[in-house]
């Protein structure tokens, strides 16, 4: 068990959350319990199963809390996209919070990687296959 705070990969999630908070202030109050709702639940779910993760013991645990995590950033990615092509987003803000994501799921790897074993290259799942 570690405390999260330690983690710069949960620091660099937070930063986000909070862009996303505050970008997310000024979309349509009709988006409230729709995308705006949906966007801040995926950013902040980042950060949380972070801690979730290094609140629990073994290696194997925090594994699965992180990809949970790296899941989350993912819906995040299609929710700022969907944000950009619905013009609540300009594409600049878009793409700069697309880049912060894609920052905590290259750091989020990272991490994961040197949790858990390289896995053998035959085991891999036919969904990353070429």
């Amino acid at each position: 068990m570690q405390d999260f705070r330690n983690l710069k990969v949960w620091h660099k999630a937070h930063t986000v959350t909070l862009d996303v908070y505050r970008r997310t202030a000024v979309f349509p109050k009709h988006e409230m319990f729709g995308l705006t709702s949906q966007m801040r639940r995926a950013a902040a779910s980042i950060g949380a199963n972070i801690a979730k993760g290094c609140g629990r013991d073994g290696d194997a645990e925090l594994t699965r809390f992180l990809q949970i995590a790296m899941g989350s950033a993912s819906e995040l990615e299609y929710h700022l996209l969907l944000a950009r092509d619905l013009e609540l987003l300009n594409a600049l803000e878009c793409n700069r919070l697309n880049q912060e994501v894609t920052e905590v799921k290259r750091m989020l790897s990272a991490l994961i990687n040197s949790i858990r074993p390289e896995r053998p290259a035959n085991s891999r799942s036919k969904l990353h296959r070429d």
